[in-house]
Parts: structure tokens; sequence; C-alpha cells
């Protein structure tokens, strides 16, 4: 799934990750992920781009396979390890 983005969309309030891209409605589009989920709730930006009165919830992307604790966040394409190494000497 490296490199590859997922299709989210928003049905009654909760946002849901479409699998097989037909849902429905407005997309959004983003990388698998939490550092990528992370930055898209911070800006919150899935109701702008989802065109969308109020907030969405997000519990069930959180819960998916592609936006798990133990995905490597660090491999997308646009995200940077931003933490400076310290020479211990």
């Amino acid at each position: 799934m490296t490199g590859e983005l997922l299709r989210v969309v928003a049905a009654d309030g909760l946002l849901v990750v479409d699998e097989r891209r037909r849902l429905p409605g407005r997309g959004a589009w983003l990388h698998p992920g939490t550092g990528c989920l992370a930055k898209a709730e911070r800006k919150r930006a899935f109701p702008r781009a989802l065109r969308v009165q109020g907030a969405l919830e997000t519990a069930g992307l959180h819960h998916h396979a592609a936006f798990a604790e133990d995905n490597d966040a660090g491999t997308h394409p646009g995200s940077r390890d931003t933490r400076k190494q310290v020479d211990p000497s």
C-alpha cells in the first residue's frame, strides 16, 4: 500500500475509508499512516474537503488498518522526520 492514496467519504457524520473507491458522494484522498491522518485532523481538512457542515467523527479511520499506530508514518511521500539528532559526545 506504500505510495497509494486512500479515498475517505462522509457517511452519516462518520468518516469511512472507501476501499473499492465506489461509495457515493464527494471524497477526500490521503496517504495511509497516522501522520497524514493526524495532520488532516489538526487542520480540520475533512469538512472543508468534503464540503459538509460541522465536525465529522474520525474514530472509524483510527481503527482502519491503514491508519493503525504500528504503521511506519515516515515512509509516505510528503512526511518528514523533523527530529534533530544530538551528538552524544
